[in-house]
């Protein structure tokens, strides 16, 4: 039986990805900051949960650890994140430090513990659940769009050393998912001067355009047993369609034009 380790697993594409992996037969590890509050996994029989906040390093050894006591790990998911968005000058250290923290120190930490376990085995593979927010920008998300940019370059550049070692890593960059959007994986901040922007942009998005949590661990699935040696997947309608409307237009171009979409400039 094969076994994932999942981040941030309470809900969304997390959630979803636990399910998913559980009903094809693998044993699932899926941590959480409070697993004692989960009533939907713990129901299952090889789902195992574990406590872990990943903008806390010596919880990330502990989880690990008991990841690995008990269970030979395969793929190891780093799904654990959130959206920070508004103008930078509505946002405070501490808002800033703990997305960093939470988006990109987490992902690194925690790959960061298993490497070592990956290269004595020879084989093992990474997935981090990235954005097309690491592949385009849009306004008002710029500490959100560092980490995922962030993430998509040092995903690029670790898979040349981690393949010098047996280990696989791959992204996988989703669009919109359904019922998270703006609500439970987000924070928002306001400054009044930029408010009528900020409302302006989020009447440019739509909910109908987006994928639900269960397509998109659709595709953390195929990415973690398709054996292809493929770095990056484009996850939803959206944010494919999207990415491919910068690779045509260029980036300059492409600038502009959500420029004009979202802010009318």
């Amino acid at each position: 039986m094969n076994t994932i380790f999942i981040t941030g697993a309470s809900t969304g594409l997390g959630k979803a990805a636990a399910g998913l992996f559980a009903s094809k037969g693998w044993q699932v590890i899926a941590t959480m900051r409070k697993p004692e509050a989960e009533q939907e996994l713990n129901t299952i029989d090889n789902i195992t949960l574990l406590p872990l906040d990943v903008t806390q390093p010596g919880q990330i050894a502990a989880a690990v650890q008991a990841a690995l006591d008990g269970h030979d790990v395969d793929v190891v998911f780093n799904n654990a994140g959130y959206g920070l968005m508004g103008p930078l000058e509505a946002i405070n250290d501490e808002q800033l430090t703990r997305q960093m923290e939470t988006n990109l120190l987490g992902v690194i930490r925690v790959t960061q513990a298993f490497i070592p376990y990956f290269r004595e085995k020879g084989k093992g593979l990474f997935i981090a659940t990235t954005s097309i927010g690491g592949l385009i920008t849009f306004p008002f998300s710029s500490v959100y769009h560092a980490t995922k940019w962030a993430l998509e370059g040092w995903s690029e550049s670790m898979a040349f050393e981690l393949g010098k070692i047996g280990v696989g890593i791959k992204t996988v960059s989703p669009g919109g998912i359904k019922t998270d959007f703006l609500s439970r994986s987000a924070e928002v901040n306001t400054h009044p001067v930029y408010e009528p922007w900020m409302q302006q942009l989020f009447a440019g998005f739509s909910e109908d355009d987006f994928s639900t949590a269960e397509q998109i661990a659709e595709v953390v699935y195929e990415a973690a047993t398709d054996g292809k040696d493929q770095l990056r997947y484009v996850a939803g309608a959206d944010a494919q369609h999207l990415y491919a409307q910068r690779l045509e237009l260029g980036d300059e171009a492409f600038r502009r034009q959500i420029g004009q979409a979202f802010l009318g400039n």
